[in-house]
Order: structure tokens, then sequence, then C-alpha cells
């Protein structure tokens, strides 16, 4: 029971750390683009904890991620998007290609969720 313990610590550590990765890898594009770039990791934990919506279009192939944001801050947002869109990364286990909007912008999916 002991080294169970110890590897459930391991695992959790670890996604910690990816987790931690990912997010110092999205502060690091955010910076060049904010008046304030010591504020950039707080922008991304503000996004992590934030509403979206999630609009699937099977017809597209594409499962879009709708971010709701404040006005004063979108256009370092959508160079995030932009970023993340590149990447052309599918949903686990779909052949759904992410694509990510800000709430602001034109929803390209058409739907709500």
């Amino acid at each position: 029971m002991p080294q169970m313990i110890h590897m459930s610590k391991h695992f959790v550590a670890t996604i910690k750390m990816v987790a931690y990765r990912a997010e110092t890898s999205m502060a690091n594009l955010l910076r060049p683009e904010m008046s304030r770039p010591d504020k950039a990791r707080h922008l991304v934990r503000t996004l992590f904890q934030s509403e979206a919506d999630l609009i699937a279009d099977y017809e597209k192939q594409t499962l879009t991620v709708r971010l709701h944001n404040a006005a004063q801050i979108d256009q370092v947002l959508r160079k995030l998007c932009d970023e993340l869109n590149a990447t052309e990364t599918l949903f686990p286990r779909t052949s759904l290609r992410l694509f990510y909007v800000l709430g602001s912008d034109q929803d390209p999916g058409g739907q709500d969720v």
C-alpha cells in the first residue's frame, strides 16, 4: 500500500509540473503583447478559470472553444487563440480540430451548445 501512495503522489506531481509548464508557455506567448508583461501568468490563470462555450460542428470537423473575455484584453487573447489554432490540435479520441475564438468575435460554427 505505501508504494501505491508514493506512485499516486508522483503522478499528481507530474500532472502539476505539466500544467505549470503549459501555463508558463502560454504566459511567455502573451508577455510581448501586454503593457504589463508581469501580469501574463495572472491572465493565463484567470483564463483557465473562466467560462467558455463549446461548439461542435461535425460537418466542418471542428470543436470551437469560444472564450469569454474582457474587451480591454481582446488583442492579447486573440494572439493566444491564433497560436493555439496554429497547432491544429485534435480533441482527444475524436476527429474534431480544436478552434479557439473570442466571445466578441464572429462564431464560425454558428451554433451554441
